[in-house]
């Protein structure tokens, strides 16, 4: 429990299912000012520019609502520029839709996700080292509804599979299409690919590439399907070339202790005491924001980093999209050992994807089982729906699926906007009355996207103190 009070104690927590935090995550009774803040962030003696600047921003106290990777890299960065910083949290655990919970020995992530290491963000701020990170096959395994499967494999990665294309369904046009698609992505400067095609669809830009439409149906729409959650192929154009590029740019990974290893990363890196769990912000005031747990905290600025369901109840005035819901069924099976890192999609759209994901990183099953992810769109359909689901995986990874027992189900209601049209990929995070908004919903539904919101809220709170 978390208390306002004259004291502070910090404890270790077990957040995202088992894993330690750092002592930046408050636990028992404290003051609004993190230990050690005004060792780190207060003022120096001399009469540099710099130092006053630096001593009149310690003397500003900003909260940020949400402690997901949003909140958490803006936090980070407003401390690193010496302003004192409360995250507020209302959940058990930092990470808000990226967290992991550990269920009978198995590693669930709050729905299937994975860790792309091309992010500019991602190299800028984590240290992948130390996340342990096990990558899947550089490609994808397409599974149709006639019992068959296509392997594609990117060639520039598996060189002794590039004879193998023609097996995967692709024609000599489909081939030279795919080329030049990727080298263009992946070579051109970013700035390019955000200015070129915003209104067009992604179905419309693959159409302008050179793509058979069957092709596009067999391989691109299964997978998209996967990425975007959305099965006609209508996200912008734009989205995709940038999502294309940094995935021919990086490496799809997951951390050996599940999704939620990220966040517990970004909050490390905080002052102790600046994260308060179970903190849970019902409005917003003229002098900061009201919890239910202390009241009314001051704040000279405050940034709502929640997701874009409450922060449209905060904030009125700030518009949020759709947003797309996925469900993730998650089971234990016997040894799967031999499946491969793979992505499975299917054409028949019965699934999103599916994957085992113990093959990619041990640790997400115990000894001797195996743990399977399949996606699906929407809340997981009617009562039942996961017996059927079984059937169709026997189907799949060729196996008796009887004996497999469904560990945990995790549905996402606000797994991703829908960046339909003419979506711009970054906007103001400025709400009004030094209040801000940050999240994915305000730049494109990713890692990359949630941690540059959350840093261009930074820059502009601190461009807005500082007047």
């Amino acid at each position: 429990m978390i208390v306002f009070g004259p004291t502070v104690v910090l404890s270790r927590v077990r957040g995202g299912g088992g894993n330690s935090a750092s002592g930046c995550i408050l636990r028992g009774a404290g003051g609004g000012i993190p230990l050690e803040h005004g060792a780190r962030y207060g003022a120096v003696a001399g009469p540099r520019a710099e130092d006053t600047v630096r001593t009149r921003r310690a003397k500003r106290n900003v909260v940020v609502v949400g402690a997901g990777l949003a909140g958490l890299a803006c936090a980070r960065d407003l401390a690193g520029a010496g302003l004192e910083v409360q995250v507020l949290e209302a959940g058990d655990a930092v990470g808000g839709r990226v967290r992991t919970d550990r269920v009978d020995g198995y590693l669930i992530d709050r729905g299937f996700q994975v860790f792309n290491t091309a992010y500019p963000q991602v190299r800028a701020r984590m240290d992948l080292r130390s996340l342990k990170l096990s990558p899947f096959t550089p490609g994808v395994v397409t599974h149709t509804g006639e019992g068959r499967t296509r392997r594609l494999v990117d060639p520039s990665r598996r060189p002794r599979e590039a004879r193998h294309l023609p097996d995967a369904g692709l024609s000599p046009r489909d081939l030279a299409a795919l080329g030049a698609l990727s080298a263009r992505d992946a070579c051109l400067p970013a700035a390019l690919l955000r200015r070129a095609g915003a209104a067009r669809t992604t179905r419309a830009a693959l159409r302008g590439a050179g793509f058979s439409d069957r092709f596009v149906e067999e391989f691109f729409r299964p997978f998209l399907s996967g990425v975007f959650l959305e099965d006609e192929l209508e996200t912008s154009g734009r989205v995709f070339h940038l999502v294309w590029r940094s995935m021919l740019r990086g490496t799809l990974c997951l951390p050996a202790e599940g999704i939620g290893a990220v966040p517990r990363q970004l909050a490390d890196g905080l002052p102790p005491g600046s994260v308060r769990l179970e903190t849970a912000v019902t409005a917003l005031t003229a002098d900061g924001v009201h919890t239910t747990r202390y009241g009314e905290l001051p704040a000279a600025a405050v940034v709502v980093a929640t997701g874009p369901g409450a922060a449209g109840r905060l904030l009125e005035d700030v518009g949020t999209p759709p947003y797309r819901t996925v469900t993730t069924f998650y089971h234990a099976a016997p040894d799967l050992r031999g499946h491969g890192p793979d992505l499975v999609t299917d054409t028949a759209r019965r699934f999103l994807n599916s994957c085992v994901l113990s093959e990619v990183s041990p640790g997400y099953a115990p000894a001797g089982s195996s743990l399977v992810a399949t996606s699906v769109l929407g809340t997981g359909g009617p009562a039942g729906s996961g017996k059927a689901l079984l059937g169709t995986l026997a189907e799949v990874y060729r196996t008796p699926t009887e004996g497999w027992a469904e560990v945990a189900v995790r549905t996402v209601q606000e797994a991703l906007p829908a960046m339909t049209g003419a979506w711009p990929l970054s906007r103001t995070t400025r709400a009004g009355g030094r209040r801000y908004v940050c999240g994915d919903h305000r730049a494109t539904g990713s890692v990359q996207g949630a941690l540059a919101s959350g840093a261009r809220a930074a820059r502009e709170v601190l461009a807005d103190l500082d007047r």
